[in-house]
């Protein structure tokens, strides 16, 4: 796929380095071993001349990859075009315009007919319960993703329409986003921890046609009555002026009552006893999936689009507080996605994959779905959580799909840390080659224990830097070639061209830090925000015209090798999922007793951040305990449990400048008991802070 294929002799795999950055070493460090590096991945060297090739010349680099695809017509212009100034007009990017192709096409119909992959497996599926298990071979996948494509036309969905789909980690979820690929839709997936608020925002900010959605299902111990919640949200849209006219309900608790009747189900029954949930059904709007399966037919066309099309929205925190529409396209995030699971993973034919992540984040779709699958690639599709029925849950289900790559969030690491190595060593874990971290910075505490324990101080790590609206990796180690550091994302993938600008907007050389930027767009780029292009352009191109800005800060070391620092805007990294600290204050100031709130982030042991929220009352209302509890439970609803603040701190006045600014940047050195707080000499009342600071939460870490 676009590179030489090499192969190094034997034993002259890289080394990974001592040094952790500036922080020094970490105490305990060893290099690992020599680790084996395959015919895809080139040299440190050969990667450094490769990659100098592809940012100089990324038309002829993507074009030689575009090749290995289906395409129904091939690009009739100009391969790239773009622009990233916004001073020199509208900001756009078109990679491949007028080639038409599908995405589904090649992910599955192209692997089963031409590879001759269909009695491959693509997913074992893997549920909360321990003994919950199917696998789907290729052909299964394609056969389903018809029956489902007919499905959605019977039901007027055609191409451009937008789809929401609310559920679980379950096959179903694969089969309805490729269907909506598949017939030109675009897909708008939402994580089924989201509230019932969060889901009606995203259906009515992309008017959704129709909502995918399941009846029930278990986390862990907890059960979540997901239907109860879509019903809720359908029940806002219509008290908004927007009904939405079709609801498509999985039945997956109810497994087992279908198999008593002899209807196709592509997952076993769920084996824990289901207290009575009761499924609201209403009639005219909700219809079972399993009902429209039985009559659709097993054959559909895919609709050919050009490569410009939209594929997906997927929606992520803005700092307005209105999650933004990221809209990803056909073409270019076919290709990039392809091209970093086959070398950031260096995968190879006869590998298992697991991605923990759920779909409904960019992870899972980048890296659960199409990049795999694009690949011809066997994964692991997991339901549960890392911790039920214990914490060895990750590698019993690595022991038993022999998982070759694994990759995960640095905050289910930090999790897994506290339970110390029993629960990981107990386990073989023999069949692990290449680890990876996803969603934050890893600490190197943590990147220590991962490889030292879970990878046994044999396995490469590859610690991956990217966004949702980069559609895929932008920094990161290739596994074998790149010399380790812990906690460092190492170099930009192929095509990628990154750059440190100072306050001023200009290019840092050599040890740098300050803001993160790209310089030239890479496939994979969004390519707009959904209905609102001004957000866009004032979102990631209006502070630095010329660049794609990341909003993260960064440095650079006297080796070349980039460390994230973390968020320069007004956003949190909670457990590896972006949260707007506005879309939080706008949930605590919409109760009755608060006035006003401000958010800021606190380290977290787990969560690597957690929220800190300092609330001001109107009069008549008293702080207490109830208090708290029923802020807590606001924001939940409002956002969904990931939000849930970990302190809330009454403050009768915030510290601000005298224009009325709340100066952000004091209240997190009052949440972290730090006193060193730099010039406040523009604080309106400085009595304030001293008040807050006595009054502070009791915080860990």
């Amino acid at each position: 796929m676009g590179l030489p294929e090499e192969r190094r002799k034997s034993g002259s795999g890289s080394r990974a380095r001592e040094e952790t950055g500036a922080e020094g070493r970490v105490r305990g460090w060893s290099p690992p071993p020599e680790v084996r590096r395959s015919a895809h991945v080139p040299s440190l060297q050969r990667y450094r001349e490769l990659h100098r090739r592809s940012v100089e010349e990324p038309r002829e680099f993507w074009g030689n990859i575009a090749k290995e695809f289906y395409w129904k017509t091939p690009c009739p212009g100009p391969f790239l075009q773009y622009n990233f100034d916004v001073t020199k007009g509208k900001i756009f990017t078109e990679w491949m315009k007028g080639a038409t192709t599908n995405i589904c096409y090649n992910v599955l119909d192209r692997n089963v007919h031409e590879k001759k992959l269909g009695d491959k497996v693509a997913f074992y599926w893997e549920g909360n319960e321990p003994g919950e298990t199917t696998k789907i071979t290729y052909r299964e996948l394609l056969v389903q993703v018809c029956q489902f494509s007919n499905v959605l036309r019977k039901q007027g969905v055609q191409k451009g329409d937008r789809v929401a789909i609310y559920m679980p980690m379950i096959l179903e979820l694969v089969v309805a986003m490729l269907a909506c690929a598949r017939l030109g839709a675009l897909h708008s997936i939402v994580f089924a921890g989201f509230s019932a608020e969060s889901l009606c925002e995203r259906i009515l900010d992309s008017s959704c046609c129709l909502l995918i959605t399941t009846d029930a299902f278990y986390r862990g111990e907890k059960l979540v009555n997901l239907k109860e919640l879509a019903d809720e949200s359908l029940e806002k849209c219509r008290e908004k002026g927007f009904p939405v006219r079709c609801c498509i309900v999985v039945k997956h608790l109810g497994r087992a009552e279908l198999v008593m009747n002899d209807s196709p189900s592509q997952s076993p029954p769920v084996k824990r006893p289901c207290p009575d949930v009761q499924i609201s059904w209403n009639e005219g709007v909700d219809l079972w999936w399993h009902e429209l399966m039985q009559q659709a037919g097993d054959e559909f066309e895919p609709e050919w689009c050009d490569a410009e099309d939209p594929l997906f929205i997927l929606y992520t925190s803005g700092s307005t507080g209105k999650p933004k529409g990221v809209v990803h396209t056909v073409g270019g995030y076919m290709l990039y996605v392809a091209t970093t699971f086959k070398y950031v993973f260096d995968f190879h034919p006869e590998d298992v994959f697991w991605c923990t992540a759920d779909i409904g984040w960019i992870t899972g779709h980048s890296y659960v779905t199409y990049g795999p699958l694009a690949n011809g690639a066997t994964s692991v599709l997991f339901e549960g959580i890392p911790t039920y029925p214990d914490e060895g849950r990750l590698w019993s289900i690595v022991d038993k799909y022999k998982v070759t790559k694994f990759y995960t969030a640095p905050t289910a690491i930090r999790m897994l840390m506290k339970f110390g190595d029993d629960p990981v060593t107990k386990h073989s874990r023999a069949s692990l080659q290449v680890l990876g971290t996803v969603g934050e910075p890893i600490n190197p505490e943590a990147w220590l224990w991962y490889h030292r324990v879970v990878g046994s101080q044999r396995c490469p790590i590859v610690d991956t830097f990217w966004q949702t609206e980069t559609g895929g990796h932008m920094l990161t180690p290739l596994p074998g070639a790149t010399p380790m550091k812990p906690g460092s994302a190492s170099f930009p993938f192929f095509g990628v061209a990154p750059a440190i600008l100072n306050e001023s907007g200009e290019e840092l050389e050599g040890e740098a830090e300050g803001y993160l930027v790209f310089k030239q767009p890479w496939p994979g780029i969004m390519r707009t925000v959904y209905g609102n292009h001004t957000r866009f352009e004032t979102t990631y191109f209006k502070k630095f015209p010329g660049y794609y800005v990341t909003g993260d800060g960064c440095r650079r070391d006297q080796d070349g090798y980039y460390w994230i620092t973390g968020r320069i805007d007004d956003m949190l990294n909670v457990s590896g999922h972006l949260l707007s600290t506005a879309e939080v204050e706008s949930a605590l100031v919409e109760h009755e007793a608060v006035a006003e709130a401000a958010v800021v982030g606190h380290p977290h042991p787990v969560k690597g951040e957690c929220l800190y929220c300092f609330v001001t009352l109107c009069d008549g209302h008293t702080f207490s305990p109830t208090l708290t509890e029923e802020l807590k439970k606001q924001i939940r609803e409002k956002i969904g449990p990931i939000a849930t603040p970990d302190y809330i701190q009454n403050a009768p006045g915030l510290p601000k400048t005298r224009s009325g600014k709340i100066m952000r940047r004091v209240l997190r050195k009052i949440a972290q008991n730090d006193h060193d707080l730099g010039d406040t000499s523009t604080v309106a009342d400085p009595s304030v802070i001293n008040h807050l600071f006595s009054h502070r939460c009791l915080t860990t870490q």
